[in-house]
């Protein structure tokens, strides 16, 4: 009769949520086991741990750290925004989960890209900071960023060296000798 008792307010504790589920279902079954196995001594139920009321997400029994989507996917470029941003530019009625997930890894790939091609096209120039004329000497001898970004205007970025090969002045080859004139 007392080992009903226990289990009864092992259930009404239940009911008001102050235990985490897993947590709960050992707790009724170690109760119930020590309640049958010993029918002569009854022994009041093992205290409830103090802790977060309700649920806790992650594993049982421990503190779960919340991890933002981009650290799921190993991004910098930041996931929840570019959902956001998707859902307000009416691009769909519907924006799937995966879809945020994926342009960030695009975007992310097309900023180290560039960024390296930049920090190139800077460490030739002999210059420690990457500033627009490296950016776009980076894009524009690029053939795919290029094409890409082919109406793109870089502001303060100049234009991409270049001299027809007919205007600059002619080398003398080797075999001939300097005393011939050059006409036929």
């Amino acid at each position: 009769m007392v080992c009903f008792f226990y289990i009864l307010v092992d259930i009404l504790e239940l009911t008001n949520h102050r235990m985490h589920n897993v947590e709960r279902k050992r707790y009724t079954t170690l109760h119930r086991i020590s309640c049958d196995a010993s029918t002569d001594e009854q022994q009041p139920p093992p205290p409830i741990s103090p802790g977060k009321a309700g649920k806790s997400g992650g594993k049982a029994g421990g503190e779960g750290k919340t991890q933002s989507r981009s650290a799921k996917a190993g991004l910098q470029f930041p996931v929840g925004r570019i959902h956001r941003l998707l859902k307000r530019g009416n691009y769909a009625q519907r924006v799937g989960a995966g879809a945020p997930v994926y342009l960030a890894a695009v975007l992310e790939y097309l900023a180290a890209e560039i960024l390296e091609l930049a920090g190139n096209a800077a460490r030739d120039n002999k210059k420690q900071r990457i500033v627009p004329r490296h950016l776009q000497l980076a894009i524009r001898n690029d053939e795919e960023l290029n094409k890409l970004l082919g109406n793109v205007v870089i502001s303060q970025g100049g234009v991409v060296p270049f001299i027809n090969p007919e205007l600059l002045p002619n080398k003398s080859a080797k075999g001939k000798k300097e005393g011939q004139s050059q006409e036929v």
